[in-house]
């Protein structure tokens, strides 16, 4: 069960926007690029659109009743999608947690350390302004802050997809390199109210 509590926030521009449309600004293009190099380094080896990713490491369980996991679903971007990750979080309890901020716990919309990558939950119908075979946004992602929650009951999980992006300060496509994503998983409820930060790195090579 997912809940929500809006606040409007325009994070580019500083315009608000309808929580409606939080993260949908635009199509991504049908027309393909040529393999593109950014300063001599290749950044697109022959045959996908971007280097591959691996996990290169990942922080220990959080002091919560909450453990965190993420995998590779798809390794390197093609010409018809960018890579992607799953999270996953397990309520190692007996009892049921509400745990937030709903989309941020699932990595939806974080960014690294660096500013260069950001991971975003799978395009809808709309999509993302993002140059096709490369994955590279072509505007900075519009979104509202909206403090959402997620109940977990005793035991079971929950799990969500997310693609990565090159974000607009990036300098050519997915750039080769190391990254680190982090982000904050706060439980919330009558009896307790605990927060942890927990994070991953990946290598895109």
């Amino acid at each position: 069960m997912t809940t929500t509590r809006r606040r409007y926030l325009g994070y580019a521009g500083g315009i608000a926007i309808p929580a409606s449309l939080a993260g949908c600004i635009g199509t991504v293009p049908d027309d393909e690029t040529d393999n593109a190099t950014d300063g001599g380094t290749e950044t697109r080896p022959s045959g996908t659109g971007g280097p591959g990713i691996t996990i290169s490491a990942t922080d220990d369980d959080p002091d919560i009743p909450i453990q965190p996991a993420i995998e590779v679903v798809r390794e390197a971007a093609t010409a018809d999608h960018p890579p992607r990750l799953r999270t996953t979080l397990t309520n190692t309890s007996e009892e049921a947690v509400t745990i937030g901020e709903g989309r941020a716990v699932h990595f939806e919309y974080v960014t690294d350390g660096d500013g260069l990558l950001t991971l975003l939950p799978p395009a809808d119908d709309d999509g993302y302004l993002a140059e096709a075979d490369c994955w590279r946004l072509a505007d900075q992602i519009v979104t509202t802050e909206e403090y959402r929650t997620i109940e977990i009951a005793g035991g079971d999980s929950s799990s969500r997809a997310v693609d990565l992006y090159a974000t607009t300060e990036a300098d050519g496509c997915l750039p080769v390199g190391e990254y680190r994503f982090e982000t904050t998983i706060s439980l919330a409820g009558e009896d307790t109210d605990a927060a942890a930060t927990w994070g991953f790195s990946i290598v895109l090579e």
